[in-house]
C-alpha cells in the first residue's frame, strides 16, 4: 500500500508554490534540456475531451492546455493531497473530479472512461523496486476508450547522462528517493510501452522522453 510515497512525498505546499518556476523553469531548461514549451506542446497533441491527468503536481500543463471542448470531463488522480488540492483550485473552471490514490496499487476508476491519460514527469518519480514501476501502465490501460492515448514525459537516468549538473541532481534525486529511474532509459520505456500497446512513439530531449501509445 502506498508504495509511491517516496516520490510524492516531497511535495508539500511550500514546494508546490515554487514548483513551476523552479522545476519546469530552471531545472527543465538549465539541467534537463527540455524546455517546458516542448512538454506544453506534446501535452497540446495528445489531450483529448474526456481526460485523466495522473501525478498531477501543481496543474501547470492542465492551466495552459486547449481542451477540444469547452467542457472537457476531467479527473485528477495522486496520492499525494497537497497536489490533488492546488491542482484542483488551479483548474477549477472544469470542475474536475478528484481521486486519492497509489498508481502502483489498483483504483477504482471506471473503465473504459477516458480518452486521454497523461503521465507528465511522473514514472521517473516511482520506485523501481517491489514489482516495478511499469505496473502502473497495467492499472491505467483499462481505464481508456477504444482509440485512446497514453501519453506522458519521463527523465530517462540510464545512460549516465551527460552533462555533470544531470549526473549531480539525477543522483541527489535518487538517493533521496524523490526519483527512481537509475535504471531507466529509453530501450526500456520503449519494451514496456510495446508490452501494452500496439502503437507507440517515443522522441527524446535532453534526457527527457516523450511518449505516446495507442491500441
Amino acid at each position: 500500500m502506498d508504495a509511491s510515497i517516496p516520490g510524492q512525498a516531497v511535495y508539500s505546499n511550500a514546494v508546490l508554490n515554487i514548483y513551476d518556476l523552479f522545476v519546469l523553469g530552471l531545472s527543465c531548461t538549465a539541467v534537463w534540456q527540455c524546455p517546458a514549451q516542448h512538454l506544453l506542446a506534446h501535452y497540446q497533441r495528445h489531450v483529448r475531451g474526456a481526460h485523466l491527468d495522473v501525478g498531477v503536481g501543481t496543474g501547470y500543463f492542465l492551466d495552459r492546455v486547449h481542451f477540444p471542448t469547452q467542457s472537457p470531463a476531467l479527473t485528477l488522480f495522486d496520492l499525494n493531497p497537497n497536489s490533488l488540492e492546488h491542482a484542483a483550485q488551479r483548474v477549477a473552471r472544469y470542475r474536475p473530479q478528484r481521486l486519492r490514490g497509489d498508481v502502483l496499487e489498483p483504483n477504482p476508476l471506471p473503465d473504459a472512461a477516458f480518452d486521454s491519460i497523461a503521465l507528465s514527469f511522473l514514472l521517473h518519480c516511482l520506485p523501481a523496486s517491489g514489482a516495478g514501476k511499469w505496473r502502473a501502465l497495467d492499472h491505467l490501460k483499462p481505464k481508456l476508450k477504444n482509440g485512446g492515448v497514453l501519453f506522458g514525459s519521463t527523465i530517462l537516468g540510464a545512460p549516465a547522462p551527460p552533462l555533470l549538473r544531470q549526473r549531480w541532481l539525477m543522483g541527489l534525486y535518487n538517493r533521496k528517493g524523490i526519483f527512481g529511474n537509475a535504471l531507466d532509459d529509453r530501450a526500456t520505456l520503449e519494451r514496456e510501452l510495446g508490452r501494452r500497446f500496439r502503437h507507440i512513439e517515443i522522441s527524446t530531449r535532453g534526457v527527457v522522453a516523450l511518449f505516446s501509445a495507442t491500441g
